[in-house]
C-alpha cells in the first residue's frame, strides 16, 4: 500500500521545461512627436469615438453575424472540448457491465470435473472495472497545460478576428462617406462646368470666341460626368462590401457627411512594453509558444516507464436471483509497469520534433512582437503626416478656388483664353477631391492605430 501511495503522489512532478516568457528587446518609446499625444484611457469599443450611430450598428452586426466570427467561435468550442478531454485523462475511467453466459466444460481436462457438477454451466456477472495510468511523469498534466494554452490562443485568435473585422467595417464605412463627399464635390463641379459651357456658347453665338471653346467646355463637362459615374460605381461596391461584412446582404445606406466624423485621440507615449499584454495576436502567439513548450514534456514523458492500476468490483453467481446475495462478491486489484526497451529512436525523434516546434513558435512569437511594434509606429507616422498634410491641402484648395473664380472673370471679360478656365477647373476639382481623400485617409489611419494597439489603450502607471 505504501508503494501505491508513492505512485499516487509521484505525479506532482512534471518532466519537461517550465515556460518562461522570452525576453524581447523593444525601444522605450514609439517614433512619434511628443506633442501629438493625448493621455487618458480608451475603451475597447473604440469605434464609438467617431460618434456615428450607423457605424456603431454596422460594427455590432459585423461582430454578431459575420461568418468569420462564427467560424472563430466554433474553433473556440472545439478547443474547449479538447481541453476537457485532456483534463479527463487525469482521472480514472470507470466502466460497468452485466454479462450472462452458458458454457460446457470438457470431460477430458486434468483434473476432470467433479462428477457431481454438471458439464453445462450458467454464469451471471455484474462488474465495475477501471484501468488507470498514473501520471507519474506529468505527461497528462503537460498535455492539459498544452490544451489550456491552445484554448487561450484560439480565444485570442477570435479576438483578432473581431478586431480585424471591426477595423475593416470602419474603414469601408469611411470609404463610403468619402465617396459621398466626392459626389458632392463632383455635383458642384458639374454645376460650374455646365455654367461655363453656357457662357462659352453665348460668347460663341455673339462671335466673341470660336466654337473651340464650346467643344472644350463640353469635353470638361463630360469628363466630370464620367468621374461622377465612377464614384457612384465605387460607392455601390463599397456598400456591398459592408453588406457582406455585416451579414446584411440587403443593406442600403443613405448619404452622410464625412467631415462630421470626429478624429479620435492618439495614445499617450511610452507604450511599447504594454503592447505585449494588449495585442491579441501577440498574446495568441505567446500561448501557442506555451502549448509547444508543454508538448516537449509530453514527448519526454513518453520515453519513461508508465505505471498503471487496474481494479474490478462486482458480483458473480450461477443464478440471476442470487447475483446480489451474500458471498457473490468478487474483486481484483493490480498494478503494472511498462517501459520502452527498444523503439529505434522513435520516441527520441518525437521529443526532438517537439523541441523544434517550440523553437518555431518562439520565432513566430518574436516576429509577432516586432510586427506589432512596426505597425504601431507606422500608424502613428501615418496619423501624424496625414494630419499635417490637411493644412497644406486646405491652403491648396483655397488657392485653387480663388484661381478658378479669377479665371472665369478674366475669360468673361475677354482678358484670357478658355484654356485658363479649363486648367483652373481641373486644378480646383483635383484639390477638392484630394482634400476629401486625405480626410478619409486620416480616419482610416486612426483605425489602423486602434487595431495596431489591440483595440484601445490604458493610461501608463
Amino acid at each position: 500500500m505504501r508503494f501505491l501511495a508513492f505512485l499516487l503522489l509521484a505525479g506532482c512532478a512534471a518532466v519537461g521545461p517550465d515556460y518562461k516568457r522570452p525576453a524581447v528587446s523593444l525601444p522605450a518609446e514609439y517614433p512619434a512627436k511628443e506633442e501629438q499625444f493625448a493621455g487618458g484611457e480608451l475603451a475597447a469599443d473604440w469605434w464609438k469615438l467617431y460618434g456615428d450611430a450607423t457605424l456603431d450598428e454596422l460594427i455590432a452586426a459585423t461582430r454578431a453575424n459575420n461568418t468569420d466570427m462564427r467560424l472563430a467561435a466554433a474553433r473556440v468550442q472545439e478547443a474547449d472540448a479538447v481541453l476537457r478531454e485532456a483534463r479527463g485523462a487525469l482521472f480514472p475511467e470507470v466502466s460497468g457491465g452485466y454479462t450472462a453466459a452458458r458454457n460446457r466444460v470438457s470431460t477430458r481436462t486434468t483434473p476432470p470435473p467433479p462428477a457431481t457438477a454438471g458439464l453445462e454451466r450458467t454464469q451471471h456477472q455484474l462488474l465495475a472495472s477501471t484501468s488507470f495510468e498514473l501520471d507519474f511523469w506529468g505527461r497528462f498534466a503537460r498535455a492539459s497545460e498544452a490544451a489550456q494554452a491552445n484554448l487561450l490562443a484560439v480565444r485570442l485568435s477570435r479576438d483578432v478576428v473581431a478586431l480585424t473585422l471591426s477595423g475593416a467595417a470602419a474603414q469601408a464605412y469611411f470609404a463610403l462617406r468619402s465617396l459621398d463627399a466626392q459626389l458632392q464635390v463632383l455635383e458642384r463641379t458639374l454645376q460650374v462646368r455646365q455654367e461655363s459651357l453656357e457662357i462659352a456658347r453665348a460668347r460663341a453665338h455673339a462671335g466673341l470666341v470660336s466654337e473651340l471653346d464650346v467643344h472644350q467646355a463640353q469635353g470638361a463637362l463630360s469628363d466630370a460626368l464620367v468621374q461622377r459615374r465612377e464614384a457612384i460605381r465605387n460607392r455601390s461596391l463599397v456598400e456591398r462590401q459592408l453588406a457582406q461584412l455585416s451579414g446584411r446582404l440587403d443593406l442600403r445606406l443613405a448619404g452622410g457627411d464625412l467631415f462630421q466624423l470626429p478624429l479620435p485621440p492618439v495614445p499617450p507615449p511610452g507604450l511599447p512594453s504594454t503592447l505585449l499584454e494588449r495585442r491579441p495576436d501577440v498574446r495568441a502567439a505567446e500561448e501557442s509558444l506555451v502549448a509547444a513548450n508543454a508538448q516537449i514534456g509530453v514527448a519526454r514523458a513518453a520515453r519513461l516507464p508508465t505505471f498503471s492500476l487496474t481494479a474490478a468490483l462486482g458480483t458473480q453467481s450461477a443464478e440471476f436471483a442470487t447475483l446480489l446475495s451474500s458471498g457473490a462478491g468478487i474483486w481484483s486489484v493490480g498494478v503494472g509497469v511498462a517501459a520502452p526497451l527498444f523503439d529505434a529512436g522513435r520516441r527520441a525523434a518525437r521529443e526532438d520534433g517537439a523541441t523544434a516546434r517550440r523553437d518555431q513558435s518562439l520565432a513566430s512569437y518574436q516576429r509577432s512582437v516586432e510586427t506589432a511594434f512596426r505597425e504601431v509606429a507606422d500608424a502613428l507616422v501615418n496619423v501624424q503626416e496625414s494630419r499635417e498634410a490637411e493644412g497644406d491641402l486646405q491652403a491648396r484648395l483655397t488657392a485653387a478656388r480663388n484661381a478658378l473664380e479669377l479665371s472665369r472673370v478674366r475669360y468673361e471679360s475677354g482678358y484670357s483664353p478658355y484654356l485658363e478656365v479649363l486648367d483652373a477647373q481641373r486644378t480646383a476639382n483635383d484639390a477638392e477631391l484630394a482634400f476629401v481623400r486625405n480626410r478619409q485617409a486620416r480616419l482610416a489611419f486612426s483605425v489602423d492605430l486602434m487595431k495596431s494597439l489591440g483595440g484601445g489603450w490604458t493610461e501608463k502607471k
